[in-house]
C-alpha cells in the first residue's frame, strides 16, 4: 500500500511511475517557485472573489467594446479557481514528497503550466490595475470583514506546515542553518498569532446598528429585465423604500426609463437593431418610437446575473414582453406604493439653459403627477439649486461631502469604497443618512450593517430581504477568546510535534538510542 501511494504520488509530481531518480539541486527551487504561483493564484482567486460584486459592471464595459453580451467575468473567474486548484494540488504533492524524502523531480510539462499560469495572473492584475483601480479600496474593505477568519485559516496552515519546518531544523547540518531556519519560523509565527491585534473590523462590536434600508438599483434587475416595471415591481417584493433609476428625454421632451446612453444607447437592453436600423441616439426618437421596442428579450436570452432558472415560466413571459417605461408609469407605481425615488439624468449635460435641460422637463413631469415633493431624493448636481427655487420640496442628496455642507443638507449618497467606517460613523452621529451603491453580496452588505449605513443600493433585494442579522457579527470579549484559545491549541500542537520530530529523526534522547 506504501509503495503504490509513493508510486502515485512520484507519477503525479514527476511522471516517473516506474523508477525513483535523483534530485537534481534546482528541483527545490522548483519547489519554491511553485509555492510563489500558488500563492499568487489564490490572491488573484480572492481579488475575484471580493470583486464578484461588480462582475456586471465589467462584462456591460466589455460589451460597449465587443458590442456581445457574454458572461467574461465568470470566464475569468472559472479559469482562475482552476489555476488555483491545479497549483495547490501540485504543492501538496511537493509537500508530500518533501516529508516522505521523495526526490523533487517537478515535470517538465508542470513547469510549463506554472509558467503560463503565472503570466496569466500577471496579466490579469495588470488589467485590474489598469481598468478597474477603484477595486483596490474593496480589496482594502474586505479585509475587515475576511481578516479574522484569514488569521484563524493562517493559524491552522502554520501548525500543519511546522511539521515539515521541524523536520528541516532536524535535519539541519550546521547550526547557522538552524538557527536561521527557527528564527524565520518564530517570526512568522509571532506576525500571525498577533496580527489579530491589528485587526479593526467594524462587525466585532457590542453595538450593532439597525439594518439599512434596501433601495432597488433599476428595480431588481436579477429578478426581471433592468429599468422596466416588472422589475421594479418585483423590488416592491422585497421591501425597497426607494427606487433607483435613469433618467432621459426623447425626441419629443418626455422622460423615459434608460441606463446605457450615447450613440449605441438601446443596443444592449431593447431590439432597435431590428425595428430602427440605423438609428441612434435618445433624441432620434419620440417616446411613442421608444415604447415600440422590446426591452425584455435581452435578459431571458443573456441571463446577465444568472438567475433566470429561479422565475416561473409565467414570470419569463411577463419578462420577454417588457416595454421601455415613460418617468410618469414608475412615478404611478411611486404614489400608489408610497416610496421614494432617486434617479440620474444621463445626458443632463448637454442643455446650457435650466429651461431647456433634462432637470427641468423632469422636475415639470413630476410635479405634474401630484407627487409628495419628499418622496423624490433629487441627485443630479447640474442645476440643483434651479430645482431648489422650481420644487423646494424635493430632498437633496448629494456625492460630495463638501458641496452638502455648503448647501446644509444631511443626505449622501456614494460608492460603497467611498468610506471608511469611521467615516460612515463620524456622519451617522452627525445626522447625516448615507446610502452606498451598488452593493451586491452578502458579505459586503454585513459588513457595511455594521458599519452604520442607512441604506444601500442594491441588485440583489432579494438576497438581503430577509437577513434579521449580519452574516457573522461578534462581541469583542468573544473573540479575543477564539484568537487566544486558537493561538494557545496551536502552540501546543507545535511543541508536541517539534519533541515527535526530534525523537523520530535524532532517537530517544533520554536513552541514547538511535
Amino acid at each position: 500500500m506504501i509503495t503504490m501511494f509513493r508510486t502515485c504520488l512520484r507519477g503525479i509530481y514527476s511522471c516517473h511511475w516506474n523508477q525513483r531518480s535523483n534530485e537534481q539541486k534546482s528541483d527545490r527551487c522548483w519547489l519554491s517557485f511553485l509555492s510563489f504561483v500558488s500563492i499568487l493564484a489564490l490572491s488573484w482567486m480572492y481579488i475575484c472573489f471580493i470583486a464578484f460584486n461588480d462582475h456586471y459592471d465589467v462584462n456591460n464595459e466589455l460589451f460597449k467594446a465587443v458590442k456581445k453580451w457574454v458572461n467574461w467575468y465568470m470566464i475569468v473567474m472559472i479559469i482562475s479557481a482552476v489555476l488555483a486548484i491545479y497549483c495547490l494540488l501540485l504543492l501538496v504533492f511537493g509537500l508530500l514528497h518533501l516529508a516522505i524524502k521523495e526526490p523533487l523531480n517537478l515535470h517538465c510539462l508542470h513547469k510549463v503550466f506554472l509558467f503560463l499560469g503565472l503570466l496569466a495572473v500577471t496579466l490579469e492584475t495588470a488589467g485590474f490595475c489598469f481598468k478597474w483601480e477603484k477595486q483596490w479600496k474593496a480589496i482594502y474593505m474586505s479585509f475587515q470583514a475576511t481578516a479574522p477568519f484569514l488569521q484563524l485559516s493562517a493559524v491552522v496552515a502554520l501548525t500543519v506546515i511546522s511539521c515539515l519546518v521541524f523536520q528541516s531544523y532536524h535535519r539541519a547540518k550546521t547550526t547557522a542553518c538552524k538557527i536561521f531556519i527557527m528564527m524565520t519560523f518564530l517570526v512568522v509565527s509571532a506576525a500571525v498569532f498577533l496580527c489579530p491585534l491589528a485587526i479593526c473590523s467594524p462587525c466585532i462590536t457590542s453595538n450593532l446598528p439597525p439594518k439599512p434600508a434596501l433601495i432597488g438599483h433599476r428595480g431588481a434587475p436579477m429578478l426581471a429585465p433592468e429599468n422596466t416595471l416588472m422589475s421594479f415591481r418585483k423590488s416592491l417584493e422585497c421591501g425597497v423604500v426607494a427606487f433607483e433609476t435613469d433618467v432621459q428625454l426623447s425626441k419629443d421632451k418626455k422622460p423615459f426609463l434608460m441606463h446605457d446612453c450615447g450613440k449605441n444607447f438601446l443596443l444592449r437592453t431593447t431590439d432597435v437593431k431590428d425595428k430602427f436600423p440605423g438609428r441612434d441616439g435618445s433624441n432620434n426618437f419620440t417616446l411613442q418610437e421608444l415604447k415600440t421596442l422590446n426591452a425584455g428579450k435581452w435578459f431571458s436570452r443573456s441571463d446577465p446575473f444568472w438567475t433566470l432558472s429561479s422565475l416561473s415560466e409565467e414570470e419569463r413571459r411577463e419578462a420577454d414582453n417588457q416595454t421601455v417605461p415613460s418617468l410618469s408609469e414608475l412615478l404611478v407605481l411611486v404614489k400608489k406604493y408610497n416610496v421614494s425615488l432617486i434617479f440620474d439624468l444621463k445626458n443632463e449635460n448637454n442643455s446650457t439653459v435650466f429651461q431647456s435641460s433634462d432637470s427641468f422637463y423632469t422636475t415639470e413631469t413630476i410635479n405634474k403627477l401630484g407627487i409628495s415633493p419628499d418622496k423624490i431624493w433629487w441627485l443630479p448636481p447640474e442645476y440643483r439649486h434651479d430645482v431648489m427655487k422650481m420644487e423646494p420640496g424635493f430632498k437633496q442628496v448629494y456625492n460630495k461631502q463638501k458641496e452638502m455642507l455648503m448647501d446644509g443638507g444631511n443626505f449622501m449618497n456614494m460608492n460603497f469604497s467611498s468610506l471608511s467606517a469611521r467615516e460612515i460613523s463620524e456622519l451617522r452621529k452627525s445626522n447625516v443618512s448615507v446610502n452606498l451603491w451598488v452593493v451586491n453580496e452578502r458579505w459586503l452588505f454585513s459588513l457595511l450593517w455594521c458599519s452604520g449605513v442607512s441604506s444601500v443600493t442594491t441588485n440583489a433585494c432579494h438576497l438581503f430581504k430577509d437577513m434579521s442579522k449580519p452574516d457573522w457579527h461578534l462581541e469583542p470579549n468573544m473573540y479575543k477568546g477564539i484568537w487566544i484559545a486558537t493561538d494557545i491549541v496551536s502552540l501546543l500542537l507545535m511543541i508536541g510535534l517539534f519533541l515527535w520530530q526530534r525523537r523520530r529523526l535524532t532517537g530517544d534522547w533520554s536513552t541514547g538510542i538511535y
